[in-house]
């Protein structure tokens, strides 16, 4: 695409340095401390609550994946069966690492390789039919009445990947690749935490050209909102040691970032007569987010961000923490149901079931939160029935869900990061993470169940433990709150016990496994799950 501005034909290292110019320039129209306009922000209050029962992430990767240039085959792969359905808001991401973009950009790179698997990308195609990927998932959205939000991952470290794809992308990446003094590392050179392509923040370079790239969406595509995703990976500067959070100063760096781009998304929404919405996707701690960098309190009390979208692919706090948080400022908060990544194969299917996905939604809901959020539910596997569905609590109600102690367990960080365990106050029990029972030993989880039990007709509920090994029914006694369980049937590694609606809460409850002291070894539970019945 040409650019209106010559600085934009540069090489890297001249554009770059310009960038750094050109903020000294405009920092009296997008300052940090610039104050905010009134009217805006009443706008954007009413544009922010209206309702959003389903928001759903599109990674954004399919034009790799096209046999030859089709819009409606780009639209088919991921987009095309959301009408019709309960998503109300696209977030549409279009960068396979920092710098690096599929969409019309005058401020990035276009991602344009076709090494390795990169063989069938058409995204040049796209920009010769006068059209990009995220002009046409707009265009989609608004013509299906869904709102469509640009999502930006604030720090993507595939191109850092031992895979194939790793190599491919990071030399396709001309910002890293002409200033690996930007990176958080090198290869041989590792950081404490995360990978070592990651982009380091700290750099003025790196949080101009962070800046460039949202307001170049923001002036350039008929976006509602942008998505900052802190989750996609959370590291984003260098730790001075391996348990040492970052410093106060590179906190404050980013939320100048952050005001800045509240700023000029506001000037540019006055412009075109509607607000431009700040969605950002963070951990679920306000501590956790603070040792990685991110002050989250202040920015939700700043009024730098509209929507809060917490979790991934780790939790560290039941739903409703994430809901006071947000309500506390008066932001809209949406739980991401991100895909569990459980190795264990009988325990990952059963976590990507479709009663599983209405069982954690449900559990969102009960907590109070806006709405659902859904990541990588584009999978083979996805259970797409769910897209009609999670947005409903009454419709929840009616359908057989299953509530796990943990969906997710302790998990890991993608990408690397922060260790987190210690910020974890949730269960954790899944095949990932067990407990071990000595004979006359006995193990406890907790176990969320938001089930109104005098509903009409009354559910009929079923708690599973799963363990390591086949285990005889006499050989483990099971309470629920302190109410002993009896006549459990036994399927391989399961115990199965009819749970009376007398025994259980409607929130947390606690159960316990005892081993008999008959046994001569250790038993491993492996899994615990209720199954919640409506249908005979």
């Amino acid at each position: 695409m040409r650019s209106r501005f010559p600085m934009f034909r540069l090489s890297i290292p001249r554009l770059i340095s310009c960038l750094v110019a050109w903020e000294a320039l405009c920092a009296p129209a997008f300052a940090a401390d610039a104050p905010q306009d009134p009217g805006m922000k009443e706008m954007r209050r009413q544009a922010a609550g209206r309702p959003r029962r389903i928001l759903y992430n599109n990674d954004g990767n399919e034009p790799m994946g096209m046999e030859k240039f089709s819009v409606e085959e780009f639209l088919s792969k991921r987009t095309t069966r959301l009408a019709g359905t309960q998503v109300g808001t696209i977030l549409y991401c279009t960068g396979p690492g920092f710098g690096l973009f599929m969409h019309g950009t005058k401020a990035g790179q276009l991602f344009t390789t076709r090494a390795g698997r990169y063989a069938n990308n058409r995204v040049e195609e796209f920009l010769k039919a006068g059209t990009d990927p995220l002009k046409e998932i707009v265009k989609f959205g608004h013509q299906n009445g869904m709102e469509v939000f640009w999502s930006m991952r604030m720090n993507d470290t595939h191109d850092g990947a031992a895979k194939e794809y790793g190599p491919d992308l990071f030399k396709a990446n001309r910002l890293k690749t002409q200033h690996p003094e930007w990176l958080l590392g090198s290869e041989a050179n590792p950081p404490h935490h995360g990978k070592w392509s990651g982009i380091n923040y700290e750099v003025p370079e790196v949080r101009e050209l962070a800046f460039r790239i949202i307001e170049d969406v923001c002036q350039n595509h008929d976006v509602d909102g942008i998505e900052m995703d802190f989750f996609r990976h959370p590291t984003f500067f260098k730790y001075p040691g391996k348990n040492q959070p970052v410093t106060d100063a590179q906190r404050q760096m980013m939320t100048d970032l952050m005001r800045r781009v509240r700023a000029m998304a506001d000037a540019e929404g006055k412009k075109r007569g509607r607000p431009i919405l700040i969605a950002m996707k963070v951990p679920d701690s306000v501590e956790y987010c603070r040792t990685i960098g991110l002050d989250l309190e202040q920015w939700l009390a700043g009024d730098l961000l509209d929507l809060l979208v917490t979790t991934s692919y780790f939790r560290l706090n039941e739903w409703d923490y994430s809901v006071a948080l947000g309500h506390k400022y008066g932001v809209k908060v949406y739980p991401s149901l991100d895909e569990p990544r459980i190795e264990d194969k009988e325990g990952q299917k059963l976590r990507m079931s479709a009663n599983a996905y209405r069982g954690r939604a449900a559990e969102v809901w009960a907590a109070g939160a806006d709405g659902v959020y859904l990541y990588n539910f584009f999978k083979k596997d996805s259970p797409y029935e769910v897209l009609k569905e999670a947005g409903d609590p009454a419709l929840l109600a009616k359908t057989d869900r299953f509530f796990f102690a943990s969906s997710l367990g302790r998990a890991h960080v993608a990408g690397g990061g922060f260790p987190h365990g210690s910020f974890q106050k949730i269960e954790i029990l899944n095949p990932a993470d067990p407990r071990k029972i000595a004979p006359g030993k006995s193990a406890e989880a907790r176990l969320n169940l938001p089930v109104d039990i005098s509903a009409n007709p009354s559910p009929t509920l079923q708690l599973r433990l799963r363990f390591a090994t086949d285990v005889p029914p006499d050989a483990v006694k099971v309470a629920i709150n302190g109410t002993a369980l009896s006549n459990p049937e036994a399927d391989r590694q399961w115990l199965d016990f009819d749970l009376p609606a007398s025994a259980v809460r409607s929130g947390q409850n606690v159960v316990q496994a005892t081993l008999s002291e008959s046994q001569k070894e250790s038993i491993v539970w492996t899994d615990l799950l209720v199954h919640v019945r409506t249908q005979p």
